[in-house]
């Protein structure tokens, strides 16, 4: 079939949720939705057939099953099916509604009307790309940015795997001037500029291009107020060093992505690197580190 993508269905306690989604992220998946079924979760995830053959798959329901038993919680039934491309595009928007977050912002579905609201609406098509709204990671920084940002100004923020582009469009509904944002997956490049145009952002305020770190220092022409990061954690730590060159003694960072027992390495390498620690947020098994230049 093609264009056809797997749909990777995991029954679960409530309680696994947030590993699960982890695992599915790691995974790959380009979606996920989640909705409670009774006493338990059912969680989704979308994976273009061509990067997951079926002994894949299994290994998955492994990982599954390990985290289940290391948790000491009831093991998650995993099942998977293919789907084609016109179904997959359709299927997880009936999971998605608008969310607030923090206290000024509304994630608001693209294909739903505007909402009569006066948070700070962001119109969101994630296409492919990760980054609805809906994942703690993201709520974290979103809710970082409200603590660093509020008023017009002059800042210019730094997006590393911006996904669908929702943390550059929030920082500058919040008042950054610039934003830069980066990814090595195409196809978020794609959504980040589709989301910037549904959100009538002018392009010269958000510049986004394929690559990491290395694309944004030919894109920039001077080191950048903050720097945004929700991705894995073993690449935050292989990123951190690179950063140096974009930064400037008063630079701040929001880095999430990370699990709690991941913490410790990603602040020390923050740490041996010129950052200082200011808080960590929590929520569930995710963390958020807010740094500044040491």
């Amino acid at each position: 079939m093609a264009n056809s993508w797997w749909e990777i269905q995991v029954l679960c306690d409530p309680a696994l949720e947030e590993l699960v989604f982890w695992r599915l992220e790691s995974f790959g998946c380009r979606g996920t939705s989640s909705e409670l079924k009774g006493y338990t979760c059912l969680i989704r995830g979308y994976l273009a057939q061509s990067q997951a053959q079926l002994l894949d798959l299994a290994a998955l329901a492994l990982l599954l099953r390990q985290d289940a038993l290391c948790s000491e919680i009831a093991i998650p039934a995993v099942q998977w099916h293919l789907i084609d491309e016109e179904d997959w595009s359709s299927s997880w928007k009936d999971y998605w509604h608008p969310q607030a977050i923090g206290d000024r912002f509304l994630i608001n579905p693209a294909w739903l009307p505007m909402p009569n609201t006066d948070r700070l609406v962001i119109r969101l098509d994630p296409g492919m790309a990760f980054g609805t709204g809906t994942h703690a990671t993201t709520e974290l920084c979103l809710e970082a940015l409200e603590m660093r940002l509020g008023e017009p100004g002059e800042a210019i923020v730094a997006d590393v795997g911006c996904g669908s582009g929702i943390l550059s469009i929030g920082a500058l509904m919040l008042g950054a001037k610039q934003a830069y944002a980066v990814d090595t997956d195409p196809l978020a490049v794609t959504a980040t500029q589709s989301n910037r145009e549904l959100n009538q952002i002018e392009p010269h305020r958000l510049l986004v291009e394929p690559g990491s770190v290395e694309q944004l220092t030919a894109m920039t022409s001077e080191p950048v107020d903050g720097i945004l990061c929700n991705i894995l954690a073993e690449v935050i730590i292989d990123l951190i060093p690179q950063m140096n060159v974009i930064v400037k003694p008063t630079t701040w960072g929001v880095f999430s992505g990370i699990l709690l027992d991941q913490v410790k390495p990603i602040a020390d390498t923050l740490e041996q690197n010129g950052w200082i620690v200011a808080t960590l947020w929590r929520r569930q098994d995710w963390c958020c580190l807010n740094a500044r230049r040491s």
